[in-house]
């Protein structure tokens, strides 16, 4: 399981702005600012996105490498795939592929591919069987 997640972006204020509007459709709430001169040398700027009391989604200002990530958040639904989706293009994202089955990965994985203003390259995703009375 993954703890957390930098994002390296071209201009941090604008992608707080964009995943502001798009984050806590998938319950992604939180908000957290770290200062890099309160780690060790070097350690950047850090503005983060969680929930559930963690931060796990972190942007730092840099030269973004779009190519090399790709982020697929958790959606408790297709009506939510189907938000996000929308909230995304709304905010300035371009759309990758539009919500719907992905049978190619299976018949019950829903999802929608957007870019984010950077070009990062975003997947909203409902996998059923991952939200049947799952316990573990």
């Amino acid at each position: 399981m993954l703890d957390h997640i930098f994002l390296t972006v071209s201009n941090t204020d604008s992608s707080i702005a964009f995943y502001t509007k798009v984050l806590p459709i998938l319950g992604i709430t939180n908000r957290h600012d770290y200062e890099g001169k309160d780690g060790p040398a070097g350690h950047p700027d850090l503005m983060g996105f969680g929930a559930k009391g963690r931060i796990f989604f972190w942007l730092r200002q840099g030269q973004p490498a779009p190519e090399a990530v790709h982020v697929g958040f958790v959606a408790d639904s297709e009506d939510i795939v189907n938000a996000a989706n929308a909230a995304a293009l709304a905010a300035g994202a371009t759309q990758i592929h539009k919500p719907g089955p992905q049978l190619h990965y299976g018949p019950r994985y829903y999802a929608a591919q957007v870019r984010d203003p950077d070009g990062y390259s975003l997947e909203f995703v409902y996998k059923s069987w991952q939200h049947d009375d799952v316990t573990q």
